[in-house]
């Protein structure tokens, strides 16, 4: 989406205000007067944290989503997608499976193909299984749980079926693409931007364009998510709902709750959740895995900003609900 000059130059002054504002309370001494709670230190932290672990993602993300607009028309994704609604479902499944990207990451381009005539449901298995089950993440999941393969194996086989089932889900819910009104607009205006007989340095500087326009577009969701996500892990109690996580149903509730809330990079939930091997069954443990990347609070933001806000609401319900029942169906033979 191609912002006028005055728009980019509002974002560029949020964003270096927002800059100049994490130095001042992070790093400058000359606050050392102003008494303020250990809590707010701790806070800032965690936010700066989240922020480092999802930026370069979404550098990568809103790249790749440029070079989709600019270089790849929708004749060639009509020809690259099966008419069949459930291979397309299964083919987006096993390319987001290959596709080395982070929950927030992944959105640009979701957005990016869906404007670009992929259907939704296809879209969404991308979407899914992108996070979850890329080589990186698997081979974390194995670092995580001491070099063993149950787990990471049991969350990629796991989490590829869950995907495969809410992408079918969805093709039958919804048929149009679900973006909202203003970027389904935009989308349709630029959609001949990759056409025409531009030179290869014209294409790039558009890609970059492009980018840059993404990247502002997401950013902000992802600043004021993150913000949550690190207030929520500050002041909500990890205690409380440890101590209200007794039994396999509440603990796979407490489990995937955290992983919602927590917002963790995929790359490194896996160190976070084998922390709590020794107080929750294996089955929570994996519901925590699965549920958080394709899932949680700062995506879920990013997707609003994105798709309509009903859609979104009804997506949330169906991943948690499918991986609700299906982690409770598993948790008898793990």
């Amino acid at each position: 989406m191609k912002k006028s000059l005055p728009s980019l130059i509002i974002d560029s002054a949020i964003l270096l205000l927002f800059i100049m504002v994490v130095y001042v309370f992070a790093f400058s001494d000359s606050l050392s007067i102003i008494e303020l709670p250990d809590s707010f230190y701790h806070l800032n932290t965690i936010f700066l944290s989240i922020l480092i672990e999802a930026l370069p993602f979404v550098l990568i993300g809103v790249i790749i989503a440029g070079i989709i607009q600019i270089f790849i028309t929708e004749d060639q994704l009509k020809k690259w997608i099966p008419k069949n609604k459930y291979a397309a479902v299964f083919m987006s499944c096993v390319v987001g499976g290959l596709f080395p990207a982070c929950e927030c990451g992944i959105v640009p381009i979701v957005r990016r193909l869906i404007s670009k005539g992929v259907p939704i449901y296809a879209g969404i298995g991308f979407l899914l299984t992108g996070p979850l089950i890329n080589p990186i993440v698997i081979f974390s999941t194995y670092m995580a749980f001491g070099n063993d393969w149950q787990i990471a194996l049991l969350r990629m086989g796991l989490g590829f079926l869950i995907a495969l089932v809410i992408g079918i889900l969805i093709s039958f819910l919804f048929q149009s693409n679900q973006l909202k009104t203003s970027v389904a607009t935009v989308s349709s205006c630029q959609a001949d931007s990759g056409s025409g007989s531009q030179s290869f340095l014209d294409k790039v500087g558009k890609t970059l364009v492009h980018a840059v326009d993404e990247f502002f577009d997401m950013g902000k969701y992802l600043i004021i998510g993150a913000f949550l996500a690190s207030f929520v892990q500050v002041y909500v109690s990890t205690n409380l709902l440890v101590s209200i996580g007794e039994g396999h149903v509440a603990s796979l509730v407490v489990m995937m709750g955290l992983a919602y809330l927590l917002s963790l990079c995929s790359e490194a939930d896996a160190f976070i959740g084998a922390s709590f091997s020794n107080i929750f069954p294996q089955a929570s443990i994996l519901g925590f895995l699965i549920y958080g990347p394709m899932i949680d609070l700062k995506n879920t933001l990013m997707m609003l900003s994105v798709f309509k806000t009903r859609f979104v609401l009804i997506f949330v319900v169906i991943v948690t609900v499918t991986v609700f029942i299906m982690i409770s169906l598993l948790q008898g033979f793990i």
